[in-house]
């Protein structure tokens, strides 16, 4: 397992200080990356802490952000996720804002094949408590996130029991993106990246985002179900 995670904490660009201690900036996104790596090492039996620090001797700011740049260039459980579920339609789903891969995919998905009614709502990450007839999704604590080693959308599909091969192969995509292990490296995983960081890039809410994003997942969809139906892997 510990090869395992190093592994991980280098895809995620973490520096290494000493021993076993581990560095990124302090943002909501590095927090959440941290946060998914220790469900995943509790998952198989570890431990690990996350804890927010500041160095006043030894090491400097600037010395810690190289360390950090050079490395970067280099919830429920198992079991309950096996279940089919489903979920009275019209719900509003709520997320973390600044949504990116595994949001818009997951987005995506629970308005093609689990609640075509679905209303999606944008929070910031940190203490949030949810509504009536609220569901989260991709947020530590949510109803619906990372479980083990699956992304969320991962863990969408097999709660609801979704079987259909495209929306597995984007799966596959959605987890080496936002996972950052490479564990399936299709060869369209770096080309959706560059697609979805324009998106980004080129809109200023979450709610343009999820158009944009919609439409990429479904083109992708149809274009993994096309190469089913002609034969090809």
């Amino acid at each position: 397992m510990r090869v395992k995670v190093r592994r991980r904490l280098k895809g995620l660009g973490a520096a290494l200080v000493k021993n076993t201690v581990y560095v990124l900036p302090n943002t909501d996104e590095a927090l959440e990356d941290f946060q998914w790596l220790r469900e995943e090492i509790v998952a198989q039996g570890g431990t690990a802490i996350i804890a927010e620090a500041s160095f006043v001797e030894g090491i400097s700011d600037e010395e810690l952000h190289a360390m950090i740049e050079s490395a970067g260039s280099g919830p429920a459980d198992a079991d309950a996720a096996d279940s089919t579920e489903t979920i009275e339609p019209g719900r509003t789903w709520v997320t973390r804002q600044g949504v990116f891969v595994d949001r818009i995919a997951s987005a995506w998905l629970i308005r093609r094949s689990i609640d075509p009614k679905a209303r999606f709502k944008f929070v910031s990450p940190r203490g949030y408590k949810p509504l009536a007839n609220e569901v989260r999704f991709d947020m530590v604590g949510a109803e619906y996130t990372h479980v083990g080693e699956d992304c969320t959308y991962q863990t969408l599909l097999r709660r609801f029991g979704l079987d259909e091969p495209g929306l597995f192969a984007i799966g596959e995509v959605v987890h080496d993106i936002d996972c950052k292990d490479e564990k399936f490296a299709r060869p369209e995983t770096p080309g959706v990246l560059g697609v979805l960081r324009g998106i980004a890039d080129g809109t200023t809410t979450d709610e343009e985002r999820l158009e944009r994003g919609f439409r990429v997942f479904e083109d992708l969809y149809l274009f993994y179900s096309s190469r089913r139906r002609g034969g090809a892997t």
